[in-house]
Protein backbone atom coordinates (compact mmCIF):
# COMPACT_ATOMS: atom_id res chain seq x y z
CA UNK A 1 0.00 0.00 0.00
CA UNK A 2 1.35 3.13 -1.22
CA UNK A 3 0.51 6.68 0.13
CA UNK A 4 0.32 9.64 -2.57
CA UNK A 5 2.09 8.91 -6.01
CA UNK A 6 2.13 11.00 -8.65
CA UNK A 7 2.09 8.86 -11.60
CA UNK A 8 4.06 10.30 -14.69
CA UNK A 9 3.18 8.76 -18.45
CA UNK A 10 5.74 9.13 -20.55
CA UNK A 11 3.98 7.78 -23.66
CA UNK A 12 0.95 10.15 -23.15
CA UNK A 13 3.58 12.99 -23.52
CA UNK A 14 5.17 12.29 -26.44
CA UNK A 15 1.67 11.44 -27.67
CA UNK A 16 0.50 14.89 -26.90
CA UNK A 17 3.83 16.40 -28.35
CA UNK A 18 2.74 14.19 -31.74
CA UNK A 19 -0.40 15.90 -31.53
CA UNK A 20 0.67 19.22 -30.98
CA UNK A 21 2.81 18.85 -33.99
CA UNK A 22 -0.26 17.96 -35.98
CA UNK A 23 -1.76 21.69 -35.06
CA UNK A 24 1.44 22.86 -36.15
CA UNK A 25 3.16 21.65 -39.00
CA UNK A 26 5.36 24.70 -40.09
CA UNK A 27 7.00 25.53 -36.74
CA UNK A 28 9.79 24.16 -34.40
CA UNK A 29 8.59 22.96 -30.72
CA UNK A 30 9.78 24.64 -27.75
CA UNK A 31 8.93 22.71 -25.26
CA UNK A 32 8.00 24.91 -22.03
CA UNK A 33 9.45 22.84 -18.39
CA UNK A 34 9.56 25.44 -16.38
CA UNK A 35 8.57 24.58 -12.74
CA UNK A 36 9.72 21.57 -12.83
CA UNK A 37 8.07 20.68 -15.75
CA UNK A 38 4.75 22.13 -14.38
CA UNK A 39 5.02 19.48 -11.42
CA UNK A 40 5.85 16.78 -13.77
CA UNK A 41 9.97 16.27 -12.71
CA UNK A 42 11.77 18.52 -15.02
CA UNK A 43 14.60 16.28 -16.32
CA UNK A 44 12.28 12.94 -16.21
CA UNK A 45 10.04 15.34 -18.82
CA UNK A 46 13.09 16.91 -20.59
CA UNK A 47 14.96 13.52 -21.51
CA UNK A 48 11.74 12.10 -22.60
CA UNK A 49 10.75 14.84 -25.37
CA UNK A 50 14.76 15.26 -26.29
CA UNK A 51 13.78 13.30 -29.55
CA UNK A 52 10.90 15.38 -30.13
CA UNK A 53 11.12 18.68 -29.93
CA UNK A 54 13.51 21.67 -31.36
CA UNK A 55 13.81 23.57 -28.18
CA UNK A 56 13.05 23.85 -24.23
CA UNK A 57 12.21 26.79 -22.63
CA UNK A 58 12.38 27.53 -18.66
CA UNK A 59 11.72 30.53 -16.80
CA UNK A 60 15.03 31.14 -14.69
CA UNK A 61 18.88 30.72 -15.32
CA UNK A 62 19.19 27.51 -12.77
CA UNK A 63 16.43 25.15 -14.86
CA UNK A 64 18.74 25.51 -17.61
CA UNK A 65 21.55 24.71 -15.80
CA UNK A 66 19.59 21.91 -14.36
CA UNK A 67 19.13 21.05 -18.05
CA UNK A 68 22.60 21.20 -19.45
CA UNK A 69 23.89 19.01 -16.01
CA UNK A 70 21.30 16.38 -17.11
CA UNK A 71 23.10 15.75 -20.87
CA UNK A 72 20.55 17.98 -22.45
CA UNK A 73 22.35 19.53 -25.16
CA UNK A 74 19.37 21.53 -27.63
CA UNK A 75 18.98 24.90 -27.36
CA UNK A 76 17.36 26.51 -23.63
CA UNK A 77 15.25 29.47 -23.72
CA UNK A 78 15.59 31.94 -20.95
CA UNK A 79 11.97 33.58 -20.43
CA UNK A 80 12.33 35.56 -17.80
CA UNK A 81 15.99 36.97 -19.18
CA UNK A 82 18.50 36.84 -16.87
CA UNK A 83 18.48 39.18 -13.34
CA UNK A 84 22.23 39.74 -12.45
CA UNK A 85 25.29 40.60 -14.83
CA UNK A 86 27.34 37.88 -13.99
CA UNK A 87 24.84 35.55 -15.64
CA UNK A 88 25.60 37.13 -18.87
CA UNK A 89 29.20 34.80 -19.07
CA UNK A 90 26.83 32.17 -18.24
CA UNK A 91 24.50 32.38 -20.61
CA UNK A 92 27.11 33.01 -23.38
CA UNK A 93 29.41 30.03 -22.25
CA UNK A 94 26.33 27.73 -22.22
CA UNK A 95 24.84 28.80 -25.43
CA UNK A 96 21.73 29.69 -24.03
CA UNK A 97 18.85 31.99 -25.38
CA UNK A 98 17.49 34.90 -23.40
CA UNK A 99 14.36 36.76 -23.91
CA UNK A 100 15.74 41.01 -23.18
CA UNK A 101 13.28 42.74 -22.15
CA UNK A 102 14.92 46.23 -21.19
CA UNK A 103 17.27 47.86 -21.39
CA UNK A 104 18.90 47.53 -18.22
CA UNK A 105 19.80 43.98 -19.66
CA UNK A 106 21.21 45.67 -22.76
CA UNK A 107 23.68 47.39 -20.41
CA UNK A 108 24.85 44.56 -18.82
CA UNK A 109 25.51 42.34 -22.16
CA UNK A 110 27.54 45.93 -23.09
CA UNK A 111 29.50 45.72 -19.38
CA UNK A 112 30.03 41.87 -19.86
CA UNK A 113 33.38 40.78 -20.84
CA UNK A 114 32.50 37.48 -22.96
CA UNK A 115 34.27 37.19 -26.07
CA UNK A 116 31.28 34.60 -27.14
CA UNK A 117 28.50 36.68 -28.42
CA UNK A 118 24.87 35.78 -26.73
CA UNK A 119 21.64 34.43 -28.61
CA UNK A 120 19.19 36.89 -27.41
CA UNK A 121 15.48 37.30 -28.71
CA UNK A 122 13.66 41.25 -27.48
CA UNK A 123 10.96 40.77 -26.02
CA UNK A 124 8.04 42.88 -26.26
CA UNK A 125 4.85 44.01 -24.74
CA UNK A 126 2.01 43.24 -26.98
CA UNK A 127 -0.53 43.78 -24.16
CA UNK A 128 0.55 41.42 -20.77
CA UNK A 129 2.04 44.39 -19.35
CA UNK A 130 4.35 41.86 -17.71
CA UNK A 131 8.04 42.08 -19.40
CA UNK A 132 8.87 43.27 -22.31
CA UNK A 133 9.52 46.45 -24.64
CA UNK A 134 6.76 49.29 -24.55
CA UNK A 135 5.90 50.21 -28.22
CA UNK A 136 8.05 53.61 -27.81
CA UNK A 137 11.17 51.38 -26.18
CA UNK A 138 11.33 48.64 -29.38
CA UNK A 139 12.84 50.85 -31.68
CA UNK A 140 16.01 51.70 -29.70
CA UNK A 141 16.55 48.40 -28.28
CA UNK A 142 16.17 46.75 -30.97
CA UNK A 143 18.66 49.05 -32.91
CA UNK A 144 21.36 48.70 -29.64
CA UNK A 145 20.75 45.02 -29.89
CA UNK A 146 21.87 45.02 -33.97
CA UNK A 147 24.58 47.37 -33.14
CA UNK A 148 25.88 45.06 -30.47
CA UNK A 149 29.12 42.83 -31.10
CA UNK A 150 28.16 41.12 -28.10
CA UNK A 151 24.65 39.55 -29.24
CA UNK A 152 24.49 36.68 -32.14
CA UNK A 153 22.69 38.48 -35.36
CA UNK A 154 20.12 38.34 -36.35
CA UNK A 155 18.07 38.86 -33.34
CA UNK A 156 14.92 37.21 -32.19
CA UNK A 157 11.25 38.54 -31.44
CA UNK A 158 9.17 36.81 -28.55
CA UNK A 159 6.01 37.92 -26.62
CA UNK A 160 2.83 36.26 -24.84
CA UNK A 161 -0.56 36.31 -25.56
CA UNK A 162 -2.39 37.36 -22.30
CA UNK A 163 -5.77 36.23 -23.04
CA UNK A 164 -5.79 33.41 -26.12
CA UNK A 165 -7.22 31.08 -23.33
CA UNK A 166 -10.38 33.92 -23.31
CA UNK A 167 -12.37 33.16 -26.68
CA UNK A 168 -15.12 36.21 -25.96
CA UNK A 169 -11.93 38.58 -26.46
CA UNK A 170 -11.32 37.54 -29.83
CA UNK A 171 -10.48 41.70 -30.58
CA UNK A 172 -7.80 41.78 -28.17
CA UNK A 173 -6.58 38.58 -29.29
CA UNK A 174 -6.55 39.78 -32.53
CA UNK A 175 -4.69 43.18 -31.97
CA UNK A 176 -2.11 41.47 -30.25
CA UNK A 177 -1.23 39.22 -32.94
CA UNK A 178 -1.52 42.26 -35.48
CA UNK A 179 0.93 43.75 -33.36
CA UNK A 180 3.17 41.20 -33.18
CA UNK A 181 3.42 40.55 -36.96
CA UNK A 182 3.50 44.27 -37.41
CA UNK A 183 6.93 44.50 -35.32
CA UNK A 184 7.94 41.32 -36.78
CA UNK A 185 8.36 42.64 -40.38
CA UNK A 186 11.39 44.29 -38.93
CA UNK A 187 13.36 41.20 -38.13
CA UNK A 188 14.70 38.46 -39.91
CA UNK A 189 15.61 36.22 -36.89
CA UNK A 190 13.86 33.60 -34.99
CA UNK A 191 10.12 34.81 -33.83
CA UNK A 192 8.06 32.84 -31.20
CA UNK A 193 4.73 34.14 -30.49
CA UNK A 194 2.06 31.57 -29.43
CA UNK A 195 1.80 29.63 -26.20
CA UNK A 196 -0.48 26.59 -25.50
CA UNK A 197 -4.06 28.52 -26.14
CA UNK A 198 -2.42 30.44 -29.08
CA UNK A 199 -1.47 26.74 -30.90
CA UNK A 200 -4.60 25.44 -30.51
CA UNK A 201 -6.56 28.36 -31.21
CA UNK A 202 -5.29 31.53 -32.83
CA UNK A 203 -3.38 29.81 -36.12
CA UNK A 204 -2.50 33.17 -37.10
CA UNK A 205 -0.05 33.40 -34.14
CA UNK A 206 2.02 30.39 -35.49
CA UNK A 207 5.55 32.20 -35.82
CA UNK A 208 9.01 29.96 -36.48
CA UNK A 209 8.58 28.65 -33.43
CA UNK A 210 5.38 27.67 -31.10
CA UNK A 211 5.98 27.04 -27.14
CA UNK A 212 3.68 24.67 -25.73
CA UNK A 213 3.22 24.79 -22.03
CA UNK A 214 0.24 23.09 -20.12
CA UNK A 215 -1.13 21.23 -23.19
CA UNK A 216 2.19 18.91 -23.40
CA UNK A 217 0.65 17.76 -20.33
CA UNK A 218 -2.49 16.71 -21.31
CA UNK A 219 -3.83 19.81 -19.93
CA UNK A 220 -6.10 22.21 -21.42
CA UNK A 221 -5.99 26.09 -21.01
CA UNK A 222 -9.84 26.75 -21.05
CA UNK A 223 -12.08 26.95 -18.70
CA UNK A 224 -14.78 24.89 -20.59
CA UNK A 225 -12.88 22.02 -21.51
CA UNK A 226 -10.43 19.52 -20.28
CA UNK A 227 -7.19 18.02 -22.09
CA UNK A 228 -8.82 14.63 -23.22
CA UNK A 229 -12.06 17.12 -24.47
CA UNK A 230 -8.53 18.42 -27.03
CA UNK A 231 -7.60 15.02 -28.20
CA UNK A 232 -4.37 14.79 -25.51
CA UNK A 233 -3.80 12.61 -22.44
CA UNK A 234 -2.97 13.52 -18.69
CA UNK A 235 0.74 12.63 -17.95
CA UNK A 236 -0.17 12.92 -14.28
CA UNK A 237 -2.14 10.83 -12.25
CA UNK A 238 -2.14 11.76 -8.67
CA UNK A 239 -3.26 8.87 -6.74
CA UNK A 240 -2.89 7.33 -2.98
CA UNK A 241 -4.71 4.47 -0.95
CA UNK A 242 -7.33 4.07 1.59
CA UNK A 243 -5.78 3.94 4.97
CA UNK A 244 -8.72 3.02 7.47
CA UNK A 245 -12.58 2.86 7.08
CA UNK A 246 -14.75 3.84 9.98
CA UNK A 247 -19.02 3.41 10.02
CA UNK A 248 -20.69 6.23 10.48
CA UNK A 249 -24.26 6.84 11.97
CA UNK A 250 -26.31 9.31 10.75
CA UNK A 251 -26.07 12.58 12.56
CA UNK A 252 -22.06 12.34 13.20
CA UNK A 253 -19.77 15.13 12.43
CA UNK A 254 -16.42 14.60 10.38
CA UNK A 255 -13.23 17.00 10.68
CA UNK A 256 -11.96 19.71 11.72
CA UNK A 257 -14.08 22.22 12.40
CA UNK A 258 -17.15 19.67 11.78
CA UNK A 259 -18.15 20.68 8.52
CA UNK A 260 -19.63 17.75 7.15
CA UNK A 261 -22.92 15.46 9.43
CA UNK A 262 -23.54 12.44 7.67
CA UNK A 263 -26.89 12.82 6.22
CA UNK A 264 -27.37 8.61 6.89
CA UNK A 265 -25.66 5.85 7.88
CA UNK A 266 -22.78 5.15 5.66
CA UNK A 267 -18.86 4.20 5.61
CA UNK A 268 -16.34 6.83 5.41
CA UNK A 269 -12.99 6.35 3.92
CA UNK A 270 -10.10 7.95 5.11
CA UNK A 271 -7.28 8.24 2.30
CA UNK A 272 -3.54 9.02 2.54
CA UNK A 273 -3.39 12.53 0.99
CA UNK A 274 -3.88 16.01 2.38
CA UNK A 275 -2.79 19.65 1.44
CA UNK A 276 1.14 18.60 3.19
CA UNK A 277 1.19 16.63 -0.72
CA UNK A 278 -0.65 19.33 -2.50
CA UNK A 279 -4.21 18.71 -2.45
CA UNK A 280 -6.09 21.83 -2.03
CA UNK A 281 -6.93 22.22 1.55
CA UNK A 282 -10.68 24.88 0.11
CA UNK A 283 -11.72 21.25 -1.72
CA UNK A 284 -15.17 21.66 -0.85
CA UNK A 285 -17.61 19.03 0.43
CA UNK A 286 -18.69 16.52 -2.16
CA UNK A 287 -15.47 16.83 -4.64
CA UNK A 288 -15.04 13.87 -6.65
CA UNK A 289 -12.54 10.90 -5.73
CA UNK A 290 -12.09 8.27 -8.30
CA UNK A 291 -12.67 5.02 -6.15
CA UNK A 292 -13.42 1.43 -7.94
CA UNK A 293 -14.48 2.98 -10.76
CA UNK A 294 -16.70 4.97 -9.41
CA UNK A 295 -16.86 9.13 -7.92
CA UNK A 296 -16.99 9.25 -4.58
CA UNK A 297 -17.68 12.68 -2.56
CA UNK A 298 -15.29 14.11 -0.34
CA UNK A 299 -16.87 14.80 3.56
CA UNK A 300 -14.97 17.25 5.36
CA UNK A 301 -11.96 19.65 5.87
CA UNK A 302 -9.02 18.22 3.64
CA UNK A 303 -6.12 17.16 6.95
CA UNK A 304 -2.76 17.72 6.35
CA UNK A 305 -1.95 14.15 5.58
CA UNK A 306 -5.21 12.66 4.76
CA UNK A 307 -8.76 13.48 3.63
CA UNK A 308 -12.21 12.18 3.92
CA UNK A 309 -14.34 10.44 1.29
CA UNK A 310 -18.10 8.82 1.72
CA UNK A 311 -18.29 5.79 0.72
CA UNK A 312 -21.91 5.09 0.90
CA UNK A 313 -23.64 2.79 3.42
CA UNK A 314 -23.45 -0.20 0.65
CA UNK A 315 -19.54 0.17 0.32
CA UNK A 316 -17.42 -2.70 -0.50
CA UNK A 317 -14.24 -1.23 -0.71
CA UNK A 318 -11.21 -2.13 1.36
CA UNK A 319 -8.21 -0.54 2.81
CA UNK A 320 -5.52 -0.56 0.29
CA UNK A 321 -7.97 0.45 -2.40
CA UNK A 322 -6.45 3.05 -4.94
CA UNK A 323 -7.85 6.82 -4.51
CA UNK A 324 -7.28 8.61 -7.58
CA UNK A 325 -7.23 12.37 -6.92
CA UNK A 326 -7.04 13.52 -10.28
CA UNK A 327 -5.70 12.36 -13.50
CA UNK A 328 -6.49 9.63 -15.62
CA UNK A 329 -10.33 9.11 -15.09
CA UNK A 330 -10.76 12.24 -13.01
CA UNK A 331 -9.64 15.47 -15.10
CA UNK A 332 -7.55 17.88 -13.04
CA UNK A 333 -9.42 20.89 -14.67
CA UNK A 334 -12.34 19.53 -12.97
CA UNK A 335 -10.64 19.36 -9.59
CA UNK A 336 -9.07 23.13 -9.90
CA UNK A 337 -12.82 24.42 -11.04
CA UNK A 338 -14.44 22.92 -7.68
CA UNK A 339 -11.71 24.66 -5.13
CA UNK A 340 -11.93 28.06 -7.20
CA UNK A 341 -8.24 27.56 -9.12
CA UNK A 342 -6.68 26.59 -12.57
CA UNK A 343 -4.84 23.23 -13.37
CA UNK A 344 -1.57 25.00 -13.95
CA UNK A 345 -1.51 25.58 -10.00
CA UNK A 346 -2.50 21.91 -8.82
CA UNK A 347 0.15 20.50 -11.09
CA UNK A 348 2.99 22.59 -10.11
CA UNK A 349 2.50 22.35 -6.16
CA UNK A 350 2.86 19.01 -5.81
CA UNK A 351 5.09 18.37 -2.89
CA UNK A 352 8.65 16.82 -2.70
CA UNK A 353 7.59 14.53 -0.25
CA UNK A 354 5.30 12.78 -2.59
CA UNK A 355 6.38 9.68 -4.56
CA UNK A 356 7.21 9.63 -8.07
CA UNK A 357 6.16 6.85 -10.48
CA UNK A 358 7.58 6.38 -14.48
CA UNK A 359 5.42 5.19 -17.02
CA UNK A 360 7.69 4.86 -20.74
Amino acid sequence: MKSVTAVINLSALVGNINQIKSWVPQSKIVAVVKANAYGHGLITVAKALDPHVDAFAVARLPEAMELRAAGIDKQVVLLEGFLNDEDVAVISEQGFITAIHDMEQIDAIERSNISKPINGWLKIDIGMHRLGASRDEVAAMKARLEASTKVVQPIGLISHLSVADTPNMEDYNQEQIAYFNEIAQGFSGEKCLANSAGIYSWPQSHTHYVRPGIIMYGISPYDDKTGPDLGLKPVMTLKSSIIALRKLKKGDRVGYGATWTAPRDTILGIVAAGYGDGYPRTMPNGSPVLINNRLVPTAGRVCMDMLFVDLGPDSTDKIGDEAILWGDGLPVERIASLCGTIPYELVCRIMPRVNTEVLN
